[in-house]
Protein backbone atom coordinates (compact mmCIF):
# COMPACT_ATOMS: atom_id res chain seq x y z
CA UNK A 1 0.00 0.00 0.00
CA UNK A 2 1.60 3.37 -1.02
CA UNK A 3 1.29 6.37 1.40
CA UNK A 4 1.58 10.00 1.11
CA UNK A 5 5.76 10.65 1.68
CA UNK A 6 5.46 12.76 4.58
CA UNK A 7 3.19 10.51 6.80
CA UNK A 8 5.30 7.34 5.61
CA UNK A 9 8.30 9.36 6.88
CA UNK A 10 6.29 10.17 10.04
CA UNK A 11 4.94 6.64 11.01
CA UNK A 12 8.00 5.27 10.29
CA UNK A 13 9.53 2.98 13.22
CA UNK A 14 12.62 1.43 13.77
CA UNK A 15 11.49 -0.99 16.19
CA UNK A 16 10.58 -4.47 16.28
CA UNK A 17 6.98 -6.09 17.06
CA UNK A 18 5.92 -5.58 20.51
CA UNK A 19 8.80 -2.71 21.56
CA UNK A 20 7.88 0.25 23.30
CA UNK A 21 6.48 3.22 22.06
CA UNK A 22 5.45 6.67 23.18
CA UNK A 23 1.76 6.72 23.33
CA UNK A 24 1.91 10.46 24.90
CA UNK A 25 -0.26 12.57 22.84
CA UNK A 26 1.38 16.24 21.96
CA UNK A 27 -0.75 18.49 22.20
CA UNK A 28 1.25 21.48 21.19
CA UNK A 29 0.54 19.92 17.21
CA UNK A 30 -1.14 21.16 15.14
CA UNK A 31 -3.78 19.40 13.95
CA UNK A 32 -5.37 17.79 16.87
CA UNK A 33 -9.54 17.98 17.52
CA UNK A 34 -10.93 17.62 20.94
CA UNK A 35 -13.86 14.98 20.93
CA UNK A 36 -14.45 16.14 25.29
CA UNK A 37 -16.76 14.11 27.38
CA UNK A 38 -17.79 16.94 29.04
CA UNK A 39 -21.36 18.34 30.58
CA UNK A 40 -22.72 19.58 26.71
CA UNK A 41 -21.41 16.88 25.05
CA UNK A 42 -21.61 18.36 21.55
CA UNK A 43 -19.09 16.09 19.73
CA UNK A 44 -21.12 13.32 20.06
CA UNK A 45 -24.15 12.05 18.51
CA UNK A 46 -27.58 12.54 20.44
CA UNK A 47 -25.68 15.05 23.36
CA UNK A 48 -26.25 14.31 27.07
CA UNK A 49 -28.15 11.38 27.77
CA UNK A 50 -28.42 9.57 31.16
CA UNK A 51 -26.88 6.42 30.51
CA UNK A 52 -23.23 8.29 30.95
CA UNK A 53 -22.26 9.91 34.34
CA UNK A 54 -20.53 13.10 33.98
CA UNK A 55 -17.65 12.93 36.61
CA UNK A 56 -14.19 14.35 37.46
CA UNK A 57 -13.05 11.05 38.29
CA UNK A 58 -13.70 6.95 38.35
CA UNK A 59 -12.13 4.44 39.61
CA UNK A 60 -13.51 0.52 41.39
CA UNK A 61 -16.28 0.46 43.23
CA UNK A 62 -14.94 -0.17 46.28
CA UNK A 63 -18.37 -2.51 47.47
CA UNK A 64 -17.96 -4.55 44.21
CA UNK A 65 -15.31 -3.58 41.60
CA UNK A 66 -17.42 -5.17 38.49
CA UNK A 67 -18.94 -1.58 38.89
CA UNK A 68 -17.35 1.85 38.78
CA UNK A 69 -18.25 4.86 41.25
CA UNK A 70 -17.73 8.29 40.42
CA UNK A 71 -16.44 11.65 41.93
CA UNK A 72 -18.09 15.01 40.83
CA UNK A 73 -16.54 17.24 38.37
CA UNK A 74 -16.24 17.09 34.55
CA UNK A 75 -13.98 15.64 31.28
CA UNK A 76 -15.14 11.92 32.24
CA UNK A 77 -17.77 10.19 31.00
CA UNK A 78 -19.17 6.60 32.88
CA UNK A 79 -20.95 3.96 31.67
CA UNK A 80 -22.04 2.46 34.85
CA UNK A 81 -23.90 -1.57 35.19
CA UNK A 82 -27.30 0.68 36.77
CA UNK A 83 -27.67 2.78 34.19
CA UNK A 84 -30.43 2.88 31.94
CA UNK A 85 -30.29 -0.08 29.66
CA UNK A 86 -31.44 0.86 26.82
CA UNK A 87 -28.19 -0.41 25.17
CA UNK A 88 -28.25 1.99 21.89
CA UNK A 89 -27.93 4.49 23.72
CA UNK A 90 -24.70 3.20 25.91
CA UNK A 91 -22.83 3.97 22.82
CA UNK A 92 -20.49 7.41 21.74
CA UNK A 93 -20.64 7.81 18.39
CA UNK A 94 -19.00 10.99 16.92
CA UNK A 95 -21.06 13.88 15.55
CA UNK A 96 -18.16 13.96 12.68
CA UNK A 97 -16.80 11.89 10.23
CA UNK A 98 -13.18 10.65 9.33
CA UNK A 99 -11.23 8.79 6.91
CA UNK A 100 -7.38 8.64 7.66
CA UNK A 101 -6.89 9.22 11.79
CA UNK A 102 -4.36 9.24 14.63
CA UNK A 103 -6.63 8.55 17.50
CA UNK A 104 -6.02 8.85 21.09
CA UNK A 105 -8.39 7.75 23.99
CA UNK A 106 -7.99 6.95 27.75
CA UNK A 107 -10.11 4.46 29.13
CA UNK A 108 -10.59 2.53 32.39
CA UNK A 109 -12.40 -0.88 32.80
CA UNK A 110 -14.06 -2.24 36.09
CA UNK A 111 -13.65 -6.03 36.73
CA UNK A 112 -15.00 -8.12 34.19
CA UNK A 113 -15.78 -5.44 31.89
CA UNK A 114 -15.72 -5.33 28.18
CA UNK A 115 -15.81 -2.50 25.63
CA UNK A 116 -14.19 -1.41 22.50
CA UNK A 117 -13.08 1.59 20.29
CA UNK A 118 -14.60 1.37 16.59
CA UNK A 119 -13.22 2.92 13.61
CA UNK A 120 -15.69 4.67 11.11
CA UNK A 121 -17.91 2.33 13.65
CA UNK A 122 -16.81 -0.98 11.88
CA UNK A 123 -13.10 -1.66 12.99
CA UNK A 124 -12.62 -2.72 16.27
CA UNK A 125 -9.89 -2.69 18.71
CA UNK A 126 -11.12 -4.48 21.73
CA UNK A 127 -10.98 -3.40 25.15
CA UNK A 128 -11.80 -5.74 28.04
CA UNK A 129 -10.47 -6.59 31.65
CA UNK A 130 -7.76 -9.28 30.37
CA UNK A 131 -4.78 -8.36 32.24
CA UNK A 132 -3.75 -11.35 33.75
CA UNK A 133 -3.93 -13.20 30.21
CA UNK A 134 -0.96 -14.85 29.28
CA UNK A 135 -1.80 -15.31 25.61
CA UNK A 136 -4.65 -12.97 24.75
CA UNK A 137 -6.65 -13.52 21.44
CA UNK A 138 -8.09 -11.02 19.29
CA UNK A 139 -11.31 -11.34 21.87
CA UNK A 140 -9.21 -9.86 24.18
CA UNK A 141 -7.85 -6.41 24.94
CA UNK A 142 -5.99 -4.49 22.56
CA UNK A 143 -7.14 -7.42 19.91
CA UNK A 144 -8.22 -6.64 16.64
CA UNK A 145 -11.62 -8.29 16.76
CA UNK A 146 -12.87 -11.14 14.81
CA UNK A 147 -15.54 -11.52 12.55
CA UNK A 148 -18.80 -12.43 13.78
CA UNK A 149 -22.32 -14.07 12.57
CA UNK A 150 -25.49 -13.09 14.97
CA UNK A 151 -27.71 -15.91 14.40
CA UNK A 152 -28.43 -18.07 15.93
CA UNK A 153 -26.26 -17.19 18.84
CA UNK A 154 -23.70 -14.98 18.65
CA UNK A 155 -20.57 -16.43 17.39
CA UNK A 156 -16.85 -15.76 16.05
CA UNK A 157 -15.86 -16.95 13.00
CA UNK A 158 -12.05 -16.26 12.20
CA UNK A 159 -9.21 -15.17 14.83
CA UNK A 160 -9.02 -11.47 14.25
CA UNK A 161 -5.05 -10.28 15.22
CA UNK A 162 -4.00 -10.80 18.55
CA UNK A 163 -2.16 -8.54 19.97
CA UNK A 164 1.29 -9.04 19.99
CA UNK A 165 1.71 -8.64 23.68
CA UNK A 166 -0.19 -8.25 26.57
CA UNK A 167 -0.08 -4.66 27.17
CA UNK A 168 -3.66 -4.34 29.40
CA UNK A 169 -3.28 -2.81 32.86
CA UNK A 170 -5.40 -4.12 35.42
CA UNK A 171 -9.21 -3.02 36.04
CA UNK A 172 -9.60 0.28 37.66
CA UNK A 173 -6.32 2.07 36.41
CA UNK A 174 -6.48 4.32 33.59
CA UNK A 175 -5.06 3.26 29.95
CA UNK A 176 -4.30 5.05 26.76
CA UNK A 177 -4.75 4.22 23.21
CA UNK A 178 -3.01 5.41 20.50
CA UNK A 179 -3.68 4.67 16.78
CA UNK A 180 -3.29 5.17 13.42
CA UNK A 181 -5.89 4.27 10.98
CA UNK A 182 -5.93 3.70 7.05
CA UNK A 183 -9.57 4.20 5.67
CA UNK A 184 -10.36 1.97 2.93
CA UNK A 185 -9.97 3.89 -0.90
CA UNK A 186 -12.79 3.79 -3.43
CA UNK A 187 -13.11 3.89 -7.20
CA UNK A 188 -15.48 6.56 -8.65
CA UNK A 189 -17.58 3.95 -9.13
CA UNK A 190 -17.97 3.14 -5.10
CA UNK A 191 -15.77 -0.09 -5.83
CA UNK A 192 -13.31 -0.94 -3.27
CA UNK A 193 -9.64 -0.29 -4.25
CA UNK A 194 -7.90 -0.74 -1.47
CA UNK A 195 -8.92 -2.46 2.56
CA UNK A 196 -8.58 -0.05 5.64
CA UNK A 197 -5.53 -0.91 7.99
CA UNK A 198 -4.48 -0.10 10.99
CA UNK A 199 -0.94 1.18 10.61
CA UNK A 200 -0.45 1.06 14.38
CA UNK A 201 -1.81 0.34 17.02
CA UNK A 202 0.14 1.85 21.02
CA UNK A 203 -1.86 0.41 24.23
CA UNK A 204 -0.10 1.80 27.35
CA UNK A 205 2.91 2.81 25.62
CA UNK A 206 3.50 -0.74 23.56
CA UNK A 207 3.09 -1.36 19.98
CA UNK A 208 0.72 -3.84 19.73
CA UNK A 209 -0.12 -3.75 16.23
CA UNK A 210 1.58 -2.67 12.89
CA UNK A 211 0.50 -2.17 9.07
CA UNK A 212 -2.79 -4.65 9.85
CA UNK A 213 -5.03 -5.24 6.76
CA UNK A 214 -8.64 -4.98 7.41
CA UNK A 215 -10.46 -6.95 4.50
CA UNK A 216 -13.63 -6.70 5.68
CA UNK A 217 -15.38 -5.00 9.27
CA UNK A 218 -14.95 -7.00 12.31
CA UNK A 219 -17.54 -8.07 14.91
CA UNK A 220 -21.41 -8.55 12.96
CA UNK A 221 -20.46 -5.56 10.93
CA UNK A 222 -19.07 -7.09 8.02
CA UNK A 223 -22.31 -8.60 7.35
CA UNK A 224 -24.42 -5.48 8.75
CA UNK A 225 -22.92 -2.36 7.51
CA UNK A 226 -21.19 -1.61 4.00
CA UNK A 227 -17.16 0.10 4.22
CA UNK A 228 -17.34 4.04 3.70
CA UNK A 229 -14.96 6.54 2.95
CA UNK A 230 -15.77 8.14 6.11
CA UNK A 231 -17.25 7.27 9.46
CA UNK A 232 -17.17 8.42 13.20
CA UNK A 233 -15.54 7.31 15.82
CA UNK A 234 -17.36 4.97 17.72
CA UNK A 235 -16.90 4.15 21.74
CA UNK A 236 -18.96 1.08 23.10
CA UNK A 237 -20.43 1.49 26.29
CA UNK A 238 -23.26 -1.34 26.41
CA UNK A 239 -21.12 -4.54 27.25
CA UNK A 240 -20.33 -3.65 30.45
CA UNK A 241 -18.97 -0.45 32.84
CA UNK A 242 -16.48 1.69 31.42
CA UNK A 243 -15.32 5.38 31.60
CA UNK A 244 -13.85 7.36 28.78
CA UNK A 245 -11.63 10.89 28.95
CA UNK A 246 -9.12 13.05 26.92
CA UNK A 247 -10.59 11.91 23.20
CA UNK A 248 -8.85 13.47 20.60
CA UNK A 249 -8.58 13.04 16.96
CA UNK A 250 -5.86 14.10 14.44
CA UNK A 251 -7.16 13.66 10.15
CA UNK A 252 -4.92 12.61 7.78
CA UNK A 253 -4.28 13.87 4.44
CA UNK A 254 -5.41 10.57 2.00
CA UNK A 255 -3.42 9.96 -0.39
CA UNK A 256 -5.72 9.39 -3.29
CA UNK A 257 -3.68 6.65 -5.14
Amino acid sequence: MKFAYLFATVFVFAVTACSHADARVNETEEGWISLPCDAAMKSWQEGVREEWALAGEASLDTKDPTNLMTKPGQGVRVSQRDAPKDSEHRNLTSVQLFGDLEVHVEFLVSKGSNAGVKLQGLYEIQIRDTHDKEHPTASDCGGVYPRAEEFPIYHTIDKGFPPCTNAAKPAGEWQTLDLVFHAPRFDAEGRKTKHARFIKVVMNGQLIHEDVELKWPTGGAWRLKPEVAEGPLFLQGDHGPIAYRAVRVRPIKQDKK
